[in-house]
């Protein structure tokens, strides 16, 4: 049989019950039946010594109920047999073998027999496609996983290799060398994160006394772009270190601004931001705030999301002195 038949259900023993008896026109014949099946001997012995002792007293229909049971009960030790019964009833053809008053009825059983075996091909195949199907899905659920947790691992890899980088830079007193190790940092930092960078930073000379280097660069976080200017100064930023940023932010439209010092801000610088608020959103970050970023596992998008909401809900800049 094509199908997983491990039991009998109720519907077809009692089919197989009606069919079998039609198709056998002796009660040896019906022993026979089974015989060729594959029952054994021994599974039978019982019935055929009924049979040979008490023939009167013992129906076709009697036998097969007995046998049928009988493998039904055995459970998986019976799968072959079971099978091999089915197989041989949907394989009738010749029914002039079978009385005349069982021929129509039996043509008629065999097609209901083969019907159900059909459909219960069709729930198993169905049933065995889901499972596949589960199989599947358990797979790849599984596998996401893994991926999903590798790639946690190697984000955490990436961030303290960033954060060591960055601590680094404290102590590298060439400002040059400083300058180009600080580009590339902070490209990995926002591309570690999944943010756009739609403009890569680039260190800027200055020649006024006090600025080592300057970095400036532009992000794309939640469809919003922003102008990022990154300065290590010796002192605080002062209203004309962060003036020149703050007019090329006016100078585009639809264009937020981000200030990143190591050093902090001025209470003059603080004020001035402060004051173009009203025309525009420009966030404060010190560096000290990314370093301390990258020793956890928050993304810089959300530290990045509380600023602006502080900044449209209370007209407030937070940053860490």
């Amino acid at each position: 049989m094509g199908g997983q038949v491990f039991h009998f259900s109720v519907e077809l023993l009692n089919l197989l019950i009606e069919t079998i008896p039609r198709l056998c026109k002796s009660k040896n014949d019906v022993l026979v039946f089974f015989l060729s099946a594959g029952v054994s001997q021994n599974f039978l012995a019982d019935i055929r010594r009924r049979v040979e002792q008490d023939r009167n007293n013992i129906s076709k229909y009697q036998i097969v109920r007995d046998v049928i049971i009988r493998l039904n009960e055995a459970g998986d030790a019976a799968i072959r047999e079971r099978r091999e019964i089915i197989k041989r009833v949907v394989e009738y053809k010749d029914f002039s073998r079978c009385w005349p008053d069982d021929q129509i009825p039996a043509m008629g059983l065999v097609a209901r027999v083969r019907e159900l075996r059909n459909d219960t091909d069709s729930f198993t195949r169905q049933q065995q496609y889901h499972e596949s199907q589960r199989e599947e899905e358990r797979k790849k659920r599984q596998q996401d996983e893994e991926a999903r947790i590798e790639q946690l691992n190697l984000k955490k890899q990436k961030r303290q290799q960033l954060k060591s980088e960055l601590s680094a830079l404290y102590q590298e007193t060439n400002a040059q060398k400083r300058g180009k190790q600080l580009e590339p940092i902070l490209n990995s930092l926002f591309e570690s994160e999944g943010i756009l960078v739609r403009e890569s930073f680039t260190i800027k000379g200055e020649n006024n006394e006090g600025v080592i280097q300057q970095v400036d660069g532009a992000i794309e976080v939640n469809s919003c772009l922003y102008l990022v200017e990154m300065k290590w100064c010796q002192e605080a930023l002062s209203p004309r270190d962060v003036s020149q940023h703050t007019m090329r932010l006016f100078a585009r439209t639809d264009v937020r601004g981000i200030f990143i010092s190591a050093s902090g801000y001025t209470e003059a610088a603080i004020i001035d931001i402060q004051r173009a608020l009203n025309l525009k959103i420009i966030v404060l970050f010190t560096l000290k705030e990314l370093v301390l970023l990258l020793e956890t596992e928050s993304p810089f998008e959300s530290l990045l999301k509380s600023k602006v909401e502080a900044i449209q809900l209370e007209g407030k800049l937070l940053y860490d002195l």
